[in-house]
């Protein structure tokens, strides 16, 4: 099961806070063996149409002053941000004058007006989305997007103007307004996520699938707290072979017992009818229904099933492959008659793989220079432990399957690879692509701190600087855990292997085997420069507080 999920219009959620109705309405509307949720609801089209008008009313009004909110809290960042660095920044003269036209600017008039635009950037970078609000890592990427941009059209503007403002003040603002809307957006987070665990600020939900599509996507859920639906229902169903139809399945006691184990706690079962099924979700006011399998996205089916739950303003939610088109563009051309899509990543596309290939150089060079003094003092502190050699080299998969020379420095007693099998029995697991022991005796006293805070790692940068790996990427791996790529997880070859990526901020060996195929099948399907910047970022992270790393 992927990460990524279909969603609808923006306006389609609304923050649910009413935990004690809305556990009566599901009750009343939603139980096993509930008559009332086997036929069909006797509101009228008028009724629920009023019904899902009041919700989309709710929506509106709360998101209007939550974006309101936050928009003023980042218009006040800057403007503080702005004021404190030209007050300490004494060379910048003051008032402003625009010499092009003639005109003077206050201070606060400028730094108003700069606001307002710093605002509009962070709007269409994709700040103020509502799933974007508890979800960290994409917050900072499109916040350091929003901010790029917004000192792109400043400085265009003091260009223009011919504004009498130095570069060096305009980027120290930028930087200081950056700073101050991270950590803004850090401490409203934090509220946010502590205000979901007790419903607030989620969509309510209900998961439509079979009882193990189910189960995956609840284990899915409470995973990610970022995400901002709430189960409130599942709706178990089967695919009728015979017929090829969508029908409910009633095996309570499977669905139950998936439910206790991946959620935790007991929810409503809502019996499938495609008549009823949107009328009891608006009922007990939900907002989205999630589809965890059995209706597959293109099938008859699924259209079916889609037109009626939107045509009552539903949100349908999809979880999808890692490897789904759905990050693809899609062109549709008529030729001859006939209509034609063609789809398309543009990452890969060769001027994108030239930027990367720049910044690859351009961040190892910068790395390697940086971290000289530091690569010397665990070169000789590894010679001092067992007096072997410093660097360990070793033969992994790259870029089309193609094998590479592997440069990191040694943790391991010398010949460590020739035990590998010895080790893998004694502990009591298979040699393969999850093999990893916690305390593994052939790591060094040296080695066990380098490996914690992935100083092992820095000799990398000469790989990445040479071309066989790339700074941010999925790890490379040896060849015996190539062979056991699945055809979806196999993609993870189509880019270079990096230094740091997907698996190593996000948990590292203490991710399951499927959490490590998502990471690294969805980089495949989205990296680009930027997100590999907010990689780098997060790395520096993970080495001030390592977690899955031995």
């Amino acid at each position: 099961m992927g990460n990524k999920m279909g969603c609808g219009e923006e306006n389609m959620g609304s923050m649910s806070h009413m935990d004690e109705s809305l556990t009566d309405d599901i009750s009343r509307n939603a139980g096993v063996g509930d008559a009332a949720a086997n036929q069909r609801d006797h509101r009228t089209d008028e009724q629920l149409s009023g019904i899902r008008q009041r919700q989309l009313s709710h929506v509106l009004y709360w998101r209007f002053f939550v974006n309101l909110a936050l928009m003023l809290i980042d218009v006040a960042m800057f403007i503080i941000a702005g004021a404190t660095v030209i007050n300490l920044y004494h060379r910048q003269p003051m008032p402003l004058y625009a010499e092009r036209f003639d005109f003077y600017f206050s201070l606060l008039a400028y730094l108003v007006l700069a606001a307002v635009i710093f605002a509009y950037c962070l709007r269409r970078a994709g700040v103020y989305h509502r799933h974007v609000m508890g979800d960290g890592h994409k917050l900072n990427s499109l916040l350091l997007l929003g901010t790029f941009e917004c000192w792109l059209v400043l400085c265009a503007v003091s260009f223009i103007l011919d504004l009498n403002i130095f570069f060096s003040t305009l980027t120290f603002i930028m930087v200081v307004a950056g700073v101050l809307v991270l950590i803004s957006r850090m401490i409203i987070r934090k509220f946010i996520l502590r205000s979901r665990e007790k419903g607030g600020y989620a969509y309510g939900t209900v998961i439509v699938g079979s009882p193990d599509g189910i189960a995956r996507t609840l284990k899915f859920l409470a995973r990610r707290q970022q995400l901002n639906y709430r189960p409130v229902a599942v709706c178990p169903i089967r695919l009728n072979t015979k017929s090829g139809l969508v029908e409910p399945d009633h095996d309570a006691v499977a669905v139950n017992s998936a439910v206790n184990k991946s959620w935790g706690s007991p929810l409503p079962i809502m019996e499938y009818d495609e008549h009823t099924l949107a009328d009891r979700v608006i009922a007990i006011n939900a907002q989205t229904v999630m589809v965890a399998d059995v209706l597959r996205r293109f099938s008859d089916n699924f259209n079916a099933f889609s037109l009626r739950m939107e045509a009552l303003g539903l949100e349908i939610a999809l979880v999808t492959s890692a490897a789904d088109v759905s990050g693809h563009e899609i062109q549709v051309r008529a030729i001859q008659g006939t209509t034609v899509m063609t789809i398309r990543l543009a990452q890969f596309s060769p001027a994108r793989k030239i930027m990367k290939r720049v910044f690859d150089i351009v961040v190892s060079a910068i790395a390697i220079v940086l971290s000289s003094p530091l690569m010397l003092g665990v070169a000789i502190a590894i010679k001092l432990d067992d007096h072997g050699p410093v660097l360990y080299k070793q033969e992994r998969i790259g870029l089309y399957g193609k094998p590479f020379k592997i440069y990191k420095f040694r943790s391991m007693r010398v010949d460590a690879d020739k035990m590998d099998a010895e080790v893998a029995a004694a502990a009591g697991q298979e040699l393969g692509a999850r093999f990893k022991l916690k305390n593994d005796p052939r790591v060094t006293k040296v080695g066990h701190f380098i490996r914690k805070t992935s100083l092992d790692e820095l000799p990398q940068f000469f790989n990445s600087f040479l071309g066989t790996m790339s700074v941010v990427g999925p790890r490379p791996q040896r060849q015996y855990e190539v062979d056991e790529y699945n055809q979806v997880y196999a993609t993870r070859l189509l880019v270079k292997p990096g230094i740091t990526g997907p698996w190593q901020v996000s948990g590292r060996s203490d991710l399951t085997e499927e959490e490590s195929q998502q990471l690294d099948v969805s980089y495949v399907q989205n990296w680009s420069v930027l997100g590999d910047i907010g990689y780098i970022f997060r790395t520096v992270g993970v080495m001030l507080n390592p977690k899955g790393a031995y």
